[in-house]
């Protein structure tokens, strides 16, 4: 009877264990540049850490910020790749983008009107803060 109740125990842990969850990954992505180059690497980056943690079971909850000229990312008619983040905000379930709040301020004042961004940005009081904040959370920091 014994050997019966260790074998069925044996049995449960392995079922249990095919069904439990991957690790579940937590990363910043830092834009600070406005280059086209260096904005497409950093989706990328988030593209391809995504699609190899799903891959292995994984989650990847992931985060671009981007301040100073980096913002230019998230402004419609400036930003080389709307189309980019507008696809992969639908199709990857854990990305999120961050605008620094200060710099949306100083290029607002600077414009004399409100500067509109994208719709999948979130502003953010402030983009170092941010990324600060995220590390301090455990988030791995990628900077392309």
């Amino acid at each position: 009877m014994k050997q019966l109740v260790t074998a069925a125990c044996l049995a449960a842990a392995v079922a249990t264990s095919a069904f439990a969850e991957g690790e579940t990954h937590y990363v910043a992505v830092h834009v600070d540049q406005n280059d086209p180059k260096v904005i497409n690497m950093a989706l990328n980056n988030v593209q391809n850490l995504t699609n190899y943690y799903e891959s292995q079971g994984d989650t990847a909850i992931v985060e671009v910020v981007a301040y100073g000229p980096g913002l230019h990312m998230y402004i419609p008619g400036k930003s080389p790749v709307v189309d980019r983040i507008s696809t992969m905000s639908l199709e990857i379930e854990n990305l999120t983008f961050a605008a620094c709040g200060n710099t949306h301020r100083k290029m607002s004042e600077k414009a004399g009107k409100e500067i509109t961004l994208l719709d999948e940005a979130n502003i953010v009081p402030s983009g170092v803060v941010r990324l600060v904040e995220l590390q301090e959370q455990g988030y791995a920091y990628v900077r392309p």
